[in-house]
């Protein structure tokens, strides 16, 4: 990476991670040595400022919220050729969104089982928005059909995700279409619109890149908050959110991934270790998908997976295939809930959620920290909006302070996913090479 100069290149070439984590730690230790040294009226005086700049980054995080949605949407859904859609990708698509609803019940059931909460005070009163009491005509006409927007740019405006997410889906598919017409008009144009949002979807990860290098000074000022406000108490209800995702984790692979390649897909799982370790390894250091896309690829080669196979599904998945990620949105919106309300999700806020994550991780780019944004989305859809100077602002920055260490697990859990999976398929469509699985 290019090193920064000029007056603040020390800070800018000091890795984010580390950044992040110190602002976090000085953030807390600093908040709690305020609260016992200085007079509440000082100490009042000093949170009306951090909590401004906290609130410049919550308000980023939003801004950018929507933007990322539509179109990295519809460039993944754009992407998929409708040749590849019908061979490959359908059976790979269902693989990628079955262990993915079934990574948010697991993140959702650790979540209730650990119970991870932080009692915060000092903050507004959460603004929550239950979900209606549940019947079948609330289901439909109340969850189901307003999915389909009667007017997109309506539902844009009030930032209500699902229709959002379900235009983008469809738009991205029609264009991927479109790209292939044999019209060299209608291709060319279909062309421009695709390389449009493509541009769009670089502009905006360039802007998320540009909001995490101020994500350690709005962790600074949101933990500063939280701990000066509650004390150290805070700390260990995000001991037990980690331990509720990681092991998570390790349930989803060895029961979900492993259970798939034995007993479904009829292969060695001691086989696939020896080749799947090296992108798990990459990706839990690098907290990228696409950054470990090669050695996954590498990987996939080694395991006897045909290339025809791996370069569609493997960056299909480092796209839509987020079941780290779903994981940690299950235990992550059960946190903040019970810090909010005191109180879990209903049944039916829970399938509400089992199906927001589901297509959210469509749309979670396969870059460190964007699961964080997608937590969002999920939380706003069941009524936890993320507003500054409210308590569900300070459990997300408490989340967000250790988002990293979330990421390492949730983004080596994504990649091996995206490997068990078109291991599997190309399996089931006889394209595997059996010798190297013998061997």
């Amino acid at each position: 990476m290019e090193k920064k100069k000029g007056l603040l290149s020390w800070y800018f070439n000091f890795n984010l991670l580390y950044r992040i984590l110190i602002g976090l730690v000085l953030g807390g230790i600093l908040g709690i040595v305020l609260a016992i040294s200085l007079p509440s009226e000082t100490l009042g005086k000093v949170l009306v400022w951090t909590n401004f700049f906290g609130g410049i980054f919550v308000n980023l995080l939003n801004m950018i919220m929507l933007p990322i949605i539509i179109s990295t949407l519809i460039v993944g859904a754009s992407s998929v050729s409708p040749a590849q859609l019908g061979k490959v990708g359908i059976r790979v698509i269902i693989f990628y969104l079955v262990t993915s609803a079934v990574a948010v019940v697991i993140g959702l059931l650790m979540g209730s089982i650990f119970r991870p909460q932080a009692v915060l005070a000092g903050f507004a009163e959460a603004a929550g928005r239950d979900v209606a009491e549940t019947t079948v005509s609330t289901v439909l006409n109340n969850i189901l059909l307003p999915i389909i927007p009667r007017n997109i740019f309506a539902v844009i405006n009030s930032g209500t995700i699902l229709p959002i997410i379900f235009f983008a889906l469809v738009f991205g598919l029609a264009l991927s279409y479109l790209r292939i017409s044999s019209d060299g008009r209608i291709k060319n144009a279909a062309e421009t619109v695709f390389h449009f949002f493509e541009g769009i979807a670089e502009v905006v990860m360039k802007i998320i890149k540009g909001i995490m290098q101020y994500a350690p000074i709005g962790v600074f000022a949101l933990i500063f908050g939280v701990f000066a406000t509650n004390g150290p108490k805070v700390a260990g209800a995000l001991g037990v959110a980690t331990a509720a995702a990681f092991i998570g984790y390790a349930i989803h692979v060895i029961v979900v991934y492993f259970g798939l390649l034995k007993f479904y897909g009829g292969l060695s799982v001691k086989r696939f270790l020896r080749d799947g370790k090296n992108p798990f390894i990459t990706a839990f250091v690098t907290r990228s998908s696409n950054g470990t896309l090669p050695i996954t690829m590498e990987a996939a080669e080694n395991l006897g997976v045909k290339k025809d196979v791996y370069s569609f599904s493997l960056p299909l998945g480092a796209t839509i295939n987020m079941d780290g990620t779903a994981i940690y949105q299950g235990v992550c919106a059960i946190f903040v809930a019970l810090t909010v309300w005191g109180h879990g999700f209903s049944i039916e806020q829970m399938g509400l959620i089992i199906m927001i994550a589901t297509l959210a991780s469509i749309g979670t780019a396969g870059v460190p920290g964007a699961g964080a944004i997608m937590l969002l989305m999920v939380l706003d859809a069941v009524g936890l909006p993320v507003t500054a100077g409210t308590a569900a602002a300070g459990a997300y920055a408490m989340i967000l302070g250790i988002d990293a260490l979330f990421d390492m697990g949730r983004t080596a859990l994504n990649v091996t996913g995206d490997l068990v999976c078109t291991t599997i398929v190309s399996k089931k469509m006889g394209e595997l090479d059996m010798n190297k699985w013998n061997s």
